[in-house]
């Protein structure tokens, strides 16, 4: 079973969470990760299960079990994600060089979170437990950086660009929605999906008419993907509206 290992580990951290009431968390999870994981523990009895990647729109999270205790307002994910501000000298590294060079320092993938880059800075969310040893960076790619641990509430919030796509569909199922936010015909729609190439909030989907709801992310490989912002209301026909947000 894909992701066997993580649902192991998700199921663990939920009972030592229920057990000794107390925060239990996960490493940085890939949304396909994160999907698999909803979804497996979803509708289990007292499980509070948050995702926080260290700021808004990180692809990359740490699923979070919050004991029965700590309300929804009062979890603060600084204690549990650090980050760091690297500035590079006379060049600008790219994702790739960057990740290559924290890894180069022995730390494993999932102790790493979304990379941003903004020019010469980069910011970098981690766990704590390898903040000290990421800030000893002094390198990416060709070219000399400096880094430092600094507090998560201090890292910049990028500018999503996002643009709006409307339409209507018979019935909101998945080869409907996918064909009209990609602006492909039906029949392509559907012989994507067949082959794989479609998913649903980050895990492949084959089913055509799998329900597409408000919030779900649709993805096509060599497209992109969108969210589904909003489902309401019907045509004089009898469609109803979708509103599609292509991240771009």
């Amino acid at each position: 079973m894909e992701h066997e290992a993580l649902l192991r580990r998700a199921e663990d951290l939920l009972r030592r969470c229920e057990k000794s009431n107390i925060l239990t968390a996960t490493a940085f999870l890939t949304p396909a990760e994160q999907a698999a994981a909803a979804q497996y523990l979803r509708g289990r009895p007292g499980c509070r299960l948050r995702f926080h990647g260290g700021g808004a729109d990180c692809e990359r999270r740490v699923a979070f079990f919050l004991p029965d205790w700590m309300e929804e307002e009062d979890f603060d994910p600084a204690g549990s994600i650090s980050a760091l501000r690297i500035e590079a000298y006379y060049g600008s590294p790219g994702h790739r060089d960057y990740l290559g060079a924290l890894l180069a320092l022995g730390v494993r993938r999932e102790w790493v979170g979304d990379i941003r880059i903004d020019g010469q800075t980069a910011w970098v969310f981690c766990l704590p437990s390898v903040a000290e040893q990421l800030a000893g960076l002094e390198q990416a790619g060709r070219v000399s950086v400096r880094a430092a641990v600094v507090p998560l509430n201090q890292v910049p919030e990028p500018e999503r660009k996002r643009r709006a796509v409307q339409f209507t569909v018979q019935s909101p199922r998945f080869d409907a929605v996918l064909a009209e936010t990609f602006r492909l015909s039906r029949t392509q729609a559907v012989k994507l999906i067949a082959a794989g190439a479609a998913s649903l909030n980050y895990l492949p989907c084959l089913k055509n008419d799998a329900p597409v709801c408000e919030g779900d992310v649709i993805s096509l490989k060599g497209r992109g993907k969108a969210s589904v912002a909003q489902i309401g209301g019907q045509s004089r026909k009898g469609r109803s509206f979708v509103t599609a947000e292509l991240w771009e």
